[in-house]
Parts: structure tokens; sequence; C-alpha cells
């Protein structure tokens, strides 16, 4: 049982280092410019460093607390800005980008349990604990 936190740990972890990638795609910088994001070209892949980083953070259990908090730091922002439901008229958009909304919303939830909680068992955080 004390390996769930970790399987947790390594699932939740992998949306960020995927997205991070996606993060330096021209797409997802045209798609912050036109919603009106000032030098998205700068800010869309400095998202991904530090999704990439929190993910990492995470991952490893390595001041996993921080990271929670770095993903919380970037998904508000990006959840209200790029998936603005509310402004949407065509129905199916409007549900897909409700959808990708709602899921945000649960990510920075389960962030926010790490972020009070912690990596738990095999991570760096609990190894230094120990010492």
């Amino acid at each position: 049982m004390n390996y769930i936190p970790l399987i947790g740990r390594i699932l939740f972890s992998t949306i960020f280092m995927y997205s991070s990638i996606a993060n330096f795609s021209d797409y997802y910088i045209y798609e912050a410019t036109t919603k009106g994001i000032p030098y998205s070209y700068i800010l869309v892949p400095l998202v991904g460093v530090f999704e990439l980083l929190g993910g990492l953070s995470i991952l490893t259990g390595f001041m996993a607390k921080w990271g929670a908090w770095l993903i919380i730091l970037i998904l508000l922002p990006v959840t209200i800005i790029m998936h603005d439901f509310w402004n949407i008229e065509d129905p199916v958009r409007h549900q897909y980008i409700l959808m990708t909304f709602m899921r945000n919303l649960s990510i920075i939830g389960a962030a926010l349990m790490i972020s009070f909680f912690g990596a738990g068992p095999y991570s760096f955080d609990e190894y230094k604990a120990r010492l």
C-alpha cells in the first residue's frame, strides 16, 4: 500500500511533463496570442519550463509541496484565461472548453492536496525527513 502515493505521483506528473513540451509549439503560442496574452512567445515556453519543473518535483518527491504550488500558480491563470467557456457561443465548443476547465479544476484540487500532504513514501522528501 505504500506504493500508492508513488503511483499517484507518477500518473499525476505525466500530464505536466507531456504538456510542457507542447508549450514550445507554435500552435500553443498562437492560441495564447489570440487570447490577448502579451509576450506569448516568451510566456508560453516559460510556462512549459515551470510545468516541467513542477512535474519533475512531484514525480521525484523532491520539494513536492513547492512543485505542487508551482503547478497551482500556473494552472489558475491558464484555466481562467485560456478555458473561458462562458465566452463560447458554439454549443459543441462550449462543452469541450467547459470540460477542459473542469479538468483543470480537478488537477488544481489534486495539487492542493499534494501541497498540504506532501509527496508521501518513496520520495526524496521522505528520505530527507528520515535523516
